[in-house]
């Protein structure tokens, strides 16, 4: 398989995510050719703000794998990882990260802040917009009907709410 294979596997567990009202994050971490994890956004259904489809992966491939240490590793996502998601992605030593949209609101692999290019432990090499426009249009669909069948509401006391 190839990285647009395994890509296409990530997209394939965001769209189930979508399909239960998650946004439609997926990841899959191989091993060669092997999928050693995989992983997709479930924050709302577990009602926890750890439960991102890289952290599933990563959990996942470490206990397939039998370590924590995943250095020969390749994780594939169809969104650029969050601050927290390239944390554990450093702490879990993969060599190399694919990513599909970029998140231009929270991406810490280039978008906001690139932080596998900051002098820690572990720098991973960093491969952007695999299926760019797949990924990116399934998270817009999303969103778009997320706005269409939800009235606009007010998220914080004392803020006014945006038009």
């Amino acid at each position: 398989m190839n990285d647009e294979a395994f890509m296409r596997m990530a997209l394939e567990l965001a769209a189930r995510s979508a399909e239960e009202g998650e946004v439609p994050v997926g990841c899959v971490i191989t091993l060669e050719d092997r999928v050693v994890g995989t992983g997709r956004n479930r924050r709302e259904a577990g009602k926890n703000a750890l439960y991102h489809a890289e952290l599933e992966a990563i959990d996942q491939a470490c206990k397939t794998l039998g370590g924590w240490r995943l250095w020969q590793c390749t994780l594939y996502v169809t969104l650029e990882p969050c601050p927290m998601c390239a944390g554990a992605i450093v702490n879990a030593r993969i060599p190399r990260v694919v990513f599909g949209a970029a998140d231009p609101k929270n991406g810490c692999c280039g978008s906001v802040v690139n932080l596998f290019s900051l002098p820690l432990n572990h720098s991973p090499s960093l491969e952007k917009g695999l299926l760019e426009a797949e990924c990116a249009s399934q998270l817009t669909a999303f969103f778009e009907r997320l706005r269409l069948q939800r009235p606009r509401r007010r998220r914080w006391p004392g803020r006014q709410e945006e038009s």
